[in-house]
């Protein structure tokens, strides 16, 4: 079988997203199944709506259009404020989008008008992240605005957290996004069917027994995927964190002195040499690299130390265990490692459905 490669277990990844679709329902909260680490896999997609989400989202309208091509019945959403230069394609291809720009929005108005359809818009507010969101004091202005152009339909509020700033989703943030839906719809006279209260970050707080408010939806993809939360990277209980593993090839092995020779100055990635003790190790190089994957996000198997990587090697050492030329390594994977080796094109995707 080819290598490198992602192995991809469908049954570990209908387990996991049904376990949580159960989880979250029992507290009100539906789920939307992101695709986007997947790059809108039909495989995945279908999977996930197997399992009860109730809807798919992705950052990247391209991936939404292949999943339409792929007749994938579902609704999509852009859960990426979409770019001023897409938004024909955005109308056309998403039922709903994430936004914070009027811009945007307005272009989005004439877009759905030219086509004669409705485009669903969910806000998304700032609260302490500092990635995407309306400033909370400024939301009622956004909404007047939004509720005045024709053939856009406000149908929620969102919010993002833990993504650049790290902050935690908890009672304080998600009780001020329950109190701005509860201020817009009585300040209006709205009906606002979603809101989105974040990420796979928020699973602990809405799993925690606390009261969840107005929040009905949680946009889920690394704790599905990789069956682990964010905050800490550790394992959700009950869920499988070994549905996707990633296999790599050696292409070489051999007995080689620890420490380098000769004068010292940066790696191919400007950083900085790591220097082992001296004398002789074992080092074996697999047929991977920075261009493929992030190495610095995967978990090599007990017995193999990662020693280190260039664009397209990637170096081992194991103290007990001699790696053949041609012999294969099998590795987890974090988030960072998973987008990225889904994305290179040299890494095969290979499906195990039952």
């Amino acid at each position: 079988m080819t290598a490198p490669r992602l192995e991809i277990d469908l049954d570990k990844i209908y387990h996991n997203a049904r376990t949580l679709v159960e989880r979250l329902a029992r507290r009100g909260i539906s789920v939307t199944g992101v695709t986007k680490a997947s790059l809108g896999s039909l495989d995945i997609a279908n999977t996930l709506l197997r399992a009860g989400v109730h809807a798919l989202g992705d950052s990247r309208v391209e991936n939404i259009e292949a999943m339409r091509g792929g007749h994938v019945a579902a609704p999509m959403m852009l859960i990426r404020s979409p770019m001023l230069s897409q938004a024909d394609r955005v109308v056309r291809q998403a039922d709903t989008s994430f936004n914070t720009e009027l811009a945007v929005i307005n272009r989005l108005s004439c877009a759905a008008r030219d086509v004669n359809r409705m485009h669903n818009i969910v806000l998304m507010v700032e609260l302490g992240d500092l990635r995407e969101g309306i400033m909370p004091a400024d939301l009622k202005e956004v909404v007047r605005a939004v509720l005045r152009m024709p053939n856009i339909h406000l149908s929620g509020i969102g919010a993002n957290l833990a993504c650049h700033g790290g902050v935690s989703p908890d009672a304080d943030n998600m009780s001020e996004l329950s109190a701005l839906a509860d201020s817009v719809e009585a300040f209006f006279g709205v009906s606002l069917e979603l809101v989105s209260g974040g990420n796979s970050a928020n699973l602990d707080w809405a799993l925690s027994g606390v009261d969840t408010g107005r929040i009905n939806n949680l946009r889920l993809g690394e704790a599905i995927l990789l069956g682990c939360e964010p905050l800490h990277r550790q394992p959700i209980k009950g869920l499988y964190t070994d549905a996707i593993t990633l296999v790599a090839e050696v292409i070489e092995a051999k007995v080689k002195p620890a420490r380098p020779w000769g004068t010292i100055a940066q790696t191919a990635f400007g950083e900085a040499a790591v220097v082992d003790c001296g004398g002789d190790m074992s080092r074996a190089i697999l047929a991977i690299g920075h261009q493929d994957v992030d190495p610095s996000g995967l978990q090599a198997p007990c017995g193999i130390r990662i020693l280190g990587a260039s664009g397209d090697h990637l170096i081992i050492h194991s103290d007990s265990l001699h790696q053949a030329a041609g012999a294969e390594v099998r590795f987890g994977l974090n988030y960072s490692a998973l987008v990225r080796a889904m994305t290179s094109p040299f890494v095969a995707k290979v499906i195990r459905d039952g």
